[in-house]
C-alpha cells in the first residue's frame, strides 16, 4: 500500500467522530483540571507519562468537550505515530486537507499528535507548523519526556507547555472504582484494604477492577516495561546492548530506594560509568525510575550527594524482588504518592525516607511494620529546626512527643487522602 493510501486509512481509523457521535469511557483525572484552561490558548500541550496511564484518554476527552462546545467534528484529526517514524507531518497535515477538501485556512482546527517522539526531528516539523499557521491548536503526546533534548527547548521555548501524566492516585483510585468512604473514619478496614488493592494494581486505569495478581504481573511487564525497554527506548536513545539496560532496571526494581553508586554498578553490569550513566538517565526519561537527591539546604550540595533510585511501578518489586520486598514496594509507593524528590542521610547513617519541601520543611519515615527507631527521623528535626514530623504505616495511628517535637503516626491511606 502507498504511503498516502495509508496514511488515509489510518486517518479514517482513528477519527471516527467524523461519522458518529464520540462515546467514551472517561473517568476524572485531577490533572485535568489543570490543563483544561490550556485548551483554548494559542500555545502547544503536551501530554507525557509512562505507557498506559491514561495520555490518549485525556486526548480524547478534549476531543469531546470541543466537538460538544460546537467545534466542527471533522476540524479536529488524531493521529498516532506507532508505525508512521518516517512521516513527515507536513504530509500528513497535506493528506487530510486535500483528501478531505478542506482548506488550511478557512477555519479553526485541532491536532493531536499521539507518540510524536518517535518522528524524526518533530521539534523542528511542529514548530514549523505552529509558527506557520495561527489557526491551528496542536496538542502532542509522548512516553517520554519531550523537553529532555536540548533541540526541544531551543525549538518549542515559550511555544509549548508539559504536563506529565502520572498513574493514579490512591483518591483517583477510589473513585474509579466508584468508592465513596466518607467519612472516612467509618470506613478504616475498607480503606487499608483498598489500599493493598491499589498498591499491586500499580495505578494502571486498566487494572483498577483486576483481581487476578497474575493477570496484573503480566499486563505490566507485557504491555507496559517490556516495551518501553525494548522497543520504545531503542527507537530513540543509542543503545548498545538493551539486555544490559534491562538488568540495570531490574536492579533497580527489584530492591526499590537503593543508593545507587555508578562505578559499583558499572563493574557489575560490565561496562563504563559515562554509559552506565547514560542508561539510568534513558531509563528516567522514559518515566520508568525515579531519581531523589540527598536533602540540603545548599542545592549545590544536594545535586554532588547520594541519589536515590525507585522504580515508578511500585508492583513490579513483585516481579524482581525478594520475599521480603513488601516493606520497599510499601515505601516506593508512599515516594511517588507524595511526589518526593528528597530523602535525608548524615555521615551517620542516621536517614530519613522522605523530605517534603512544601514552603516549609516536612520529614516523613515509612514503617511497613513495627516502629522501633525513628533516632533518623528526631535528628534530621533536631538539626532543621522542625517542629512537625510523621511516620506513615500500615495501621497504626497515634502522636507522640519528643523533647517538644510531635509526631504523627499515621496509616498510608489516611494520609494520602487528607493531604
Amino acid at each position: 500500500m502507498a504511503q498516502k493510501e495509508k496514511i488515509k486509512k489510518a486517518l479514517f481509523d482513528s477519527n471516527p467522530w467524523w461519522r458518529q457521535k464520540l462515546e467514551i469511557n472517561y473517568k476524572d483525572r485531577e490533572i485535568y483540571k489543570k490543563l483544561q484552561k490550556y485548551v483554548e490558548a494559542k500555545q502547544i500541550i503536551a501530554l507525557t507519562g509512562l505507557r498506559r496511564v491514561g495520555k490518549t484518554t485525556i486526548m480524547l476527552k478534549i476531543v469531546k468537550e470541543k466537538i460538544d462546545s460546537g467545534f466542527a467534528p471533522d476540524n479536529i484529526v488524531y493521529f498516532i505515530f506507532d508505525n508512521f517514524r518516517d512521516l513527515d507531518i507536513s504530509e500528513l497535515v497535506e493528506v487530510y486537507f486535500k483528501e478531505y477538501e478542506k482548506n488550511i485556512g478557512d477555519s479553526k482546527y485541532l491536532f493531536l499528535f499521539d507518540e510524536i517522539q518517535k518522528v524524526n526531528n518533530w521539534e523542528e516539523q511542529v514548530k514549523r507548523l505552529y509558527d506557520l499557521h495561527a489557526n491551528l491548536k496542536i496538542i502532542l503526546s509522548g512516553s517520554e519526556s519531550l523537553f529532555i533534548r536540548k533541540k526541544s527547548k531551543e525549538s518549542l521555548a515559550g511555544r509549548m507547555f508539559e504536563f506529565k501524566i502520572e498513574s493514579l492516585s490512591f483518591r483517583e483510585f477510589l473513585s474509579f472504582k466508584g468508592l465513596n468512604f466518607k467519612p472516612i473514619g467509618l470506613y478504616e478496614k475498607e480503606l487499608s484494604k483498598a489500599f493493598e488493592d491499589f498498591i499491586v494494581s500499580g495505578g494502571f486505569p486498566e487494572l483498577v477492577d483486576m483481581k487476578d495478581k497474575d493477570f496484573i504481573k503480566t499486563y505490566i511487564k507485557e504491555t507496559v516495561v517490556e516495551k518501553v525497554l525494548f522497543r520504545d527506548i531503542p527507537l530513540i536513545f543509542p543503545i548498545r546492548d538493551v539486555s544490559i539496560l534491562e538488568s540495570i532496571f531490574k536492579i533497580i526494581s527489584g530492591s526499590p530506594g537503593q543508593i545507587i553508586e555508578i562505578n559499583k554498578l558499572a563493574s557489575e553490569v560490565g561496562l563504563s560509568r559515562r554509559v552506565v550513566s547514560l542508561y539510568i538517565g534513558y531509563l528516567e526519561n522514559s518515566f520508568l525510575i525515579k531519581k531523589i537527591f540527598n536533602f540540603s539546604k545548599n542545592q549545590r550540595k544536594t545535586a554532588k550527594k547520594l541519589k536515590k533510585y525507585y522504580p515508578t511501578i511500585p508492583a513490579l518489586g513483585f516481579i524482581y524482588g525478594n520475599e521480603d520486598v513488601k516493606p520497599k514496594i510499601f515505601e516506593n509507593t508512599i515516594v511517588l504518592q507524595t511526589g518526593a524528590n528528597f530523602f535525608w542521610r548524615d555521615a551517620y547513617k542516621n536517614e530519613v525516607d522522605i523530605v517534603l519541601d512544601e514552603g516549609k520543611i516536612i520529614p516523613v519515615e515509612v514503617k511497613y511494620g513495627e516502629i522501633k527507631d525513628i533516632r533518623g527521623l528526631l535528628r534530621f528535626m533536631d538539626l532543621f529546626n522542625i517542629k512537625k514530623g510523621f511516620v506513615i504505616s500500615r495501621e497504626q495511628e497515634k502522636k507522640q512527643t519528643y523533647n517538644g517535637k510531635e509526631i504523627s503516626i499515621i496509616p498510608a491511606w489516611k494520609w494520602l487522602l487528607e493531604r
